[in-house]
């Protein structure tokens, strides 16, 4: 996993579901549990990635966070990632990730 290789990640679960929703990458980095969203879109988009992760979609990763940490105790800090994907003709032009995109209120 090329997040994970080049930031010094520890994958913790992949595709994690609750009745609240998924979240698509839980990863420990430091004193953090990452809770990562992975958007993809062409590069020709009307919008970034990070605009397709509004208000009601961050509220479902931090309910379904919040189900995690009630079931997979542990001390570290949460932090909520964007993962941006650009992609041209189906073939990943890049990848940018964004840390701490957003948080609780």
């Amino acid at each position: 996993m090329r997040i994970s290789q080049k930031k010094h990640y520890k994958l913790f679960d992949v595709n994690y579901s609750c009745r609240f929703g998924e979240i698509d990458l839980i990863m420990k980095k430091g004193k953090f549990i990452c809770f990562i969203e992975v958007k993809m879109r062409n590069e020709n988009s009307i919008a970034q990635p990070l605009e397709f992760v509004d208000v009601r979609k961050q509220e479902r990763i931090i309910k379904t966070s919040q189900v995690y940490l009630l079931n997979n105790e542990s001390k570290l800090q949460p932090r909520y990632d964007v993962v941006e994907v650009f992609c041209e003709k189906g073939e990943i032009k890049s990848i940018k990730h964004l840390e701490n995109a957003f948080d609780l209120y």
